[in-house]
């Protein structure tokens, strides 16, 4: 009769005596293989005590060199042992990659494009008994939660007026956060930091937008424009085109450099620009929606202009004797005592004094014109603008800024089907 835990006995006993023979033939190998990165870490102590240990010792100035040596080399091997880990592990633990942002987790603001501001309109105002949809009677219904704000994304422009305020996707700054970083850690391990793969750099090729906006003022020589436009592609692709292919290209040119010339005609505000930016709007109205050439508010722009005008007309005051200052590199006491006595160097401090007292009075002369002129135009625009300021408080809110509410046919046939 088998004892109870003989097996288990055996068991123990194989594994034990194959364990034993594993240990004896390759366990040293494995304990080695194991203590590679404490001997590394620990390697400055150990050469640090090896070299002093094997360095003369004796009394006096011997024993205090055989010191020295001992940690100018510690200090050496700690530092040089640590670099070297430190950048490894910067390499191989690294920023992640983000096709969306680059790595800098932020992006333009999708809702005002950068601006920080965003066009409104107040919908489902219910105002109280009596009240008219006057501003502060609207305000008073949005701080109250009794009305709801649409706000109007900067792509979408309804060509009418509307007021403005602060974005609410990123708060007025312009800047949004990146969505395929968010709620992500930013870290990534790999081994590419190492070494610099070709791959990267390829990458960077194919993202090269051409042509540059230097390259793309020049392309108005059309002997240029085919260069940048089939020439060079086919000498990076190693391809040819066909005619057709070379022909819809360059009819495309054709109609890009359309919209370049009348642009050119528009950007000079001749007589009767207005009509010609109209048609810039309809030969590409995704291009000149951006565009900064492009006049949005054509009424407003020509009040603007002709309040200029008028400004540039008028004379300025003279400019007080105390008003401005410049940080001027020259004076007095630039020269020295014995310089002075010397009658060439005496006219030579004298004209260049005058000179930098006379550019000096014409840099503040111009300052004060400009910061006049700036003041005197806002005045007069606050003046020409406080009757329109004054009425629209007492107004009612046109339809544009507050939206009716839709109304509900209340005897509508009702079908029940049960």
């Amino acid at each position: 009769m088998a004892k109870p835990g003989g097996f288990q006995l055996f068991v123990k006993n194989y594994l034990g005596d194959r364990y034993n023979e594993f240990n004896s033939a390759y366990g040293e190998t494995v304990s080695d293989i194991f203590g590679i990165p404490f001997k590394i870490l620990f390697a400055p102590l150990t050469l640090a005590f090896d070299i002093a240990g094997s360095a003369p010792r004796g009394f006096g100035v011997p024993e205090l060199i055989s010191k020295f040596s001992a940690a100018s080399v510690f200090a050496v091997a700690t530092l040089g042992t640590y670099d070297i880990a430190l950048n490894l592990g910067r390499k191989v633990i690294c920023q992640r990659n983000c096709g969306t942002c680059n790595g800098w987790q932020a992006l333009r603001c999708t809702m005002c494009r950068g601006s920080g501001r965003v066009h409104y309109q107040v919908k489902n105002c219910t105002l109280k008994s009596g009240e008219k949809a006057t501003a502060e009677s609207v305000a008073d219904a949005i701080v109250n939660n009794r009305a709801e704000l649409v706000h109007l994304p900067s792509s979408l422009d309804l060509q009418i007026p509307l007021p403005s305020k602060d974005c609410p996707t990123c708060d007025g700054t312009g800047v949004m956060g990146c969505t395929e970083c968010k709620n992500k850690l930013q870290l990534r391990i790999s081994a590419d930091g190492i070494m610099e793969p070709p791959w990267q750099a390829y990458s960077v090729l194919e993202k090269m937008d051409y042509p540059y906006e230097h390259i793309r003022h020049s392309m108005k020589d059309p002997s240029i424009a085919a260069f940048w436009l089939i020439t060079f592609p086919q000498i990076m692709g190693g391809f040819t085109y066909g005619d057709n292919a070379k022909q819809a290209i360059w009819s495309q040119y054709k109609e890009s450099r359309r919209y370049d010339q009348l642009r050119d005609e528009v950007a000079k505000r001749k007589p009767g620009w207005e009509y010609l930016q109209n048609a810039l709007i309809s030969i590409d109205p995704d291009r000149a929606r951006d565009d900064p050439v492009i006049v949005k508010n054509v009424p407003y722009y020509k009040a603007k202009k002709a309040l200029e005008a008028d400004v540039m007309k008028l004379d300025p005051p003279p400019r007080p004797s105390n008003w401005g200052e410049l940080d001027l590199p020259l004076s007095s006491s630039s020269w020295g005592e014995e310089d002075l006595k010397d009658p060439e160097k005496f006219h030579e401090m004298t004209v260049l004094l005058n000179a930098q007292r006379e550019i000096s009075e014409k840099i503040l002369d111009a300052q004060w014109e400009t910061k006049w002129r700036q003041e005197k135009m806002n005045e007069m625009l606050e003046e020409k603008m406080q009757p329109y300021i004054q009425n629209i408080d007492k107004e009612v809110l046109s339809e544009p800024i507050l939206l009716k509410p839709k109304k509900q046919d209340k005897n509508r046939r009702r079908w029940w089907f049960f």
